[in-house]
């Protein structure tokens, strides 16, 4: 659309236009937050309606969490290189053709083959969410205030995804939960074209020899670990996975040290602030998923709920990381970063013993709602600062990246945390009583949250300046 002579050259846009286009971005961000576990309720009646083995049933979520973490790498260099918007939008596109392919999927392989394509479409959307985020911003009081909102969108995506995916398989049918996609995603394509002008983008040679590393060996690392759930540690496939992500992992970092436009540029890396926030995140989101992955299940094949029951069991936890991520902001003003996460990391430390209690006999009501709520406040003290200690200080050009290094940290992260604390309870677990072996599993999270709380105090400033990170000129709100 034609931009009237106010918003040209930079000037600050309508605020109530620049509002609606950080939440035409958010909206997105929500829906691929969401879609990791959106389909985790539904898996007994997909099974059902498409003769899918147990152990082909666990690629519906990971085929799509593998793909999404091991490509954010890429999809956050080339935001950087075509340009935010338009990096947004294909990638936009691809997930939602594929989440309509998906919903009318007939076979598994069709199915699994669209979650790896929605996984694709959505690694190169992400980063550009919270790039716009950063770059739509004037100052750092709108920067703070689109953080806040973007890390409360992420941490509630996730039990979002499991009350929404129960509540349309048990009115509508699982397919709805790949078909809700296509006209949010639809009217998201659209808006954003009209609504923000395209970010500069940054023509270079990309580095497809580290995608092809970084990638192969974060499915490899995460293979590993769902390996070892299914067939033992000492299994040929697991230790080929672990050996082969050894390999490729040193190679990546080996070819971006030498390469002349890497894909990760590892000056990022050596911000201590930031490699500790990262180590936090990815710890705090590993056990956050596992517990979400976990208890969904308890409160089905131990408590008897539907699907719907059991979304809707989570909206606790969802409501009170929201309410509390409003004052995310003062919090890290009054108490810094480090001492927000190394709280919320002790406190989820704290829920994960809670949830270590639950056995046969346990109810909703104190056994899951108590630590449920303990464990929300947890999370929502970590996600914020977490995402500044990350973000700041990055410049315009490396927006993309690190935006894709901060998800790629979470989708790998919550990958390993499912896995890893999955293999801790199959060690541990006895066919036909799910219960047991979940007290072993939650205290193996409960140790990992530990580990960011020392991580956090030993890593992490004691305050990070701004609130937000330097983010460059800002692209125009259109008219």
């Amino acid at each position: 659309m034609h931009m009237p002579s106010s918003t040209r050259g930079g000037n600050p846009p309508a605020s109530r236009q620049r509002a609606f286009a950080l939440w035409i971005v958010l909206a997105a961000q929500l829906m691929l937050a969401m879609d990791f576990l959106i389909v985790v309720v539904a898996l007994p009646r997909i099974q059902l309606d498409l003769g899918f083995s147990p152990a082909a049933l666990t690629w519906v979520p990971n085929a799509f969490g593998l793909a999404f973490g091991g490509l954010l790498l890429l999809g956050g260099r080339l935001g950087d290189i075509i340009g935010q918007v338009r990096a947004f939008r294909v990638g936009l596109t691809i997930f939602v053709v594929a989440s309509l392919v998906g919903g009318l999927a007939q076979a598994p392989t069709i199915l699994i083959t669209a979650r790896v394509v929605q996984g694709i479409g959505a690694a190169l959307a992400a980063p550009s969410v919270l790039a716009l985020v950063m770059v739509m911003a004037r100052d750092d009081a709108e920067r703070a205030r689109g953080l806040s909102l973007f890390t409360a969108v992420s941490s509630i995506g996730a039990s979002a995804g499991l009350i929404l995916g129960g509540i349309l398989t048990d009115f509508l049918s699982w397919r709805w939960a790949l078909f809700i996609n296509v006209p949010v995603g639809l009217f998201v394509v659209i808006a954003i074209g009209r609504l923000v002008a395209e970010t500069h983008p940054k023509p270079a040679r990309l580095d497809l020899s580290g995608a092809l590393t970084a990638t192969v060996g974060s499915v490899a690392l995460v293979y590993g670990f769902i390996s070892a759930a299914d067939h033992g540690w000492i299994a040929a496939g697991t230790l080929g996975s672990f050996l082969a992500a050894t390999v490729l992992l040193v190679a990546f970092f080996r070819i971006e040290e030498r390469h002349a436009a890497p894909l990760l540029d590892l000056s990022l890396l050596r911000n201590r602030a930031r490699l500790g926030g990262l180590a936090v995140m990815a710890l705090i989101v590993g056990v956050h998923f596992a517990v979400l992955f976990m208890l969904v299940q308890y409160l089905q094949r131990v408590l008897g709920w539907t699907p719907l029951g059991a979304g809707l069991g989570y909206m606790p936890l969802t409501i009170t990381v929201y309410a509390m991520s409003h004052f995310a902001p003062r919090l890290i003003v009054r108490f810094g970063a480090r001492g927000l996460m190394v709280a919320g990391s002790a406190i989820v430390a704290i829920s994960l013993v809670g949830f270590a209690l639950l056995d046969n006999s346990s109810s909703y009501f104190p056994a899951v709602l108590v630590p449920l709520l303990i464990h929300a406040v947890g999370v929502a003290l970590i996600f914020a600062p977490g995402t500044v200690a990350i973000m700041e200080g990055v410049p315009e050009e490396h927006a993309g990246t690190a935006s894709g290094l901060l998800q790629m940290d979470q989708q790998i992260g919550g990958a390993l945390g499912i896995a890893v604390m999955t293999a801790i309870y199959a060690f541990s677990s006895v066919p036909g009583t799910f219960a047991v072996g979940l007290p072993e599993a939650f205290m193996g999270g409960a140790i990992l949250a530990v580990l960011a709380a020392i991580v956090a105090w030993r890593a992490v400033g004691s305050s990070v300046e701004g609130l937000a990170t330097s983010s460059g000129p800002t692209p125009v709100i259109r008219s």
